[in-house]
């Protein structure tokens, strides 16, 4: 490590990773808006928030969690142009209240980090 390492820290720094909670209120906050599927979701993200990276591990472990909690449903979708069907997710509209307090955290967060 050198000073110009720590000067370039802070003039470029890494991309920060979503954790699980982060994880579950940014993927409600993309299925309010529109069905999607796991790698739209990651590019999104960096499009979007270019901060912030998410994992594939992290991605599917917060898709697994609102499937078990019944917040949202899976479905296969065929694509134009690509051989397999992609699995796409939306949210259940028994919980599209919930999903919006949680996605609502989601940007409150993303925004504070922002502006700091």
């Amino acid at each position: 490590m050198t000073f110009e390492d720590i000067y370039r820290f802070f003039k470029e720094p890494p991309p920060i990773y979503l954790n699980k909670e982060l994880a579950v209120c940014y993927v409600l906050s993309v299925f309010l808006r529109a069905d999607s599927y796991g790698t739209e979701l990651i590019q999104r993200l960096e499009q979007e928030y270019a901060t912030y990276r998410l994992s594939d591990t992290v991605l599917y472990t917060a898709l697994k969690f609102l499937e078990r909690e019944g917040t949202i449903a899976g479905y296969w979708k065929k694509v134009d142009g690509r051989g397999r069907p992609r699995r796409m997710y939306q949210v259940l509209p028994e919980f599209r209240n919930q999903a919006q307090e949680l996605a609502r955290l989601w940007h409150d967060y993303a925004s504070q980090r922002t502006l700091t």
